[in-house]
């Protein structure tokens, strides 16, 4: 079955164009149920009943997996044995009925724009180091990115003189993005005096640059984000996906369109955008309940 999972690997790649992390984890997700039919059930998947994908949805949540974890795991395996059918092999598919369990609806965690302001004026922008990361937090905030979608940047996807850049978000779709005017410049000051000092092959696409002229990797922008979260003493625990959440939160609460803030998000369904909403009353009323005498 290693093989056929490969094979299904392969199909969400080539026919879905899923990201590398979706891929990783339906991956995960199959190997975790292989290993439980394996080692507790002595069967193959081939053989998994309903009764053995309870079983292993029981010992997940004794386990502490949380409602999303579960319910991904759910929906993976569901996928792959569709995957299965479509290839004409006659096995039952054990999550057919299986029905996910309900998904507790947690506000995202934002910034405050003052907090963001202070995250922002950090980096040292005379060093090649921080330069860049002051472009890099700018057109995150500037735009929505995904943490991704940012490292992943090439310099052809930035347009400076119209001021917008080009991403391919989930499913390779391609969005373009309005950019800031504080975000242009840290921009143009970073692609035009630090990437040439960080870049050592003049044949590199890459946006971002590390310290060796290599694209920058995910952790590799999570210590830094961290490390000015630290400087600028922001007690909550931060991270890139905030950035994100706050650019949504902010424009929403000076009036934006929700479309439109779907649009940059690259949401599909306007329902994910929609939380957002949720977040602007909360605040709201949070202001009220300080600020009015009888509250």
């Amino acid at each position: 079955m290693h093989s056929l999972v490969e094979q299904f690997i392969n199909y969400l790649s080539v026919e879905r164009g899923l990201s590398m992390n979706t891929l990783e984890s339906y991956r995960r997700d199959l190997a975790g149920f292989q290993r439980f039919m394996d080692q507790k059930l002595k069967l193959s998947l081939e053989d998994a009943l309903e009764e053995h994908l309870q079983a292993y949805l029981v010992e997940l949540t004794q386990s502490g997996k949380a409602s999303s974890t579960i319910s991904r795991n759910i929906a993976s395996i569901r996928s792959f044995y569709r995957f299965l059918a479509s290839e004409n092999r006659q096995v039952k598919n054990p999550a057919q009925r299986i029905v996910s369990p309900k998904m507790e609806k947690r506000l995202p965690k934002v910034l405050t724009e003052q907090e963001i302001r202070l995250l922002l004026e950090q980096p040292h922008v005379h060093t090649p180091a921080g330069c860049r990361d002051k472009a890099m937090l700018e057109l995150l905030y500037a735009t929505g990115l995904r943490v991704s979608e940012l490292i992943n940047m090439n310099l052809h996807d930035v347009n400076l003189s119209a001021g917008f850049t080009r991403c391919l978000g989930k499913g390779k779709k391609e969005r373009i993005i309005p950019v800031g005017e504080i975000a242009q410049k840290a921009l143009h000051r970073y692609i035009h005096t630090a990437r040439p000092q960080l870049c050592k092959e003049s044949s590199s696409s890459a946006l971002f640059l590390n310290q060796q002229g290599k694209r920058i990797s995910r952790q590799g922008f999570w210590k830094i984000l961290k490390k000015y979260a630290y400087s600028a003493k922001i007690s909550e625990e931060i991270t890139p996906h905030m950035l994100r959440h706050s650019f949504a939160t902010h424009l929403l609460e000076h009036g934006a369109d929700l479309r439109a803030v779907q649009e940059m998000l690259g949401h599909a369904d306007i329902s994910t955008t929609q939380i957002y909403t949720h977040v602007t009353r909360s605040r709201m009323k949070e202001t009220y309940l300080l600020a009015h005498p009888r509250a």
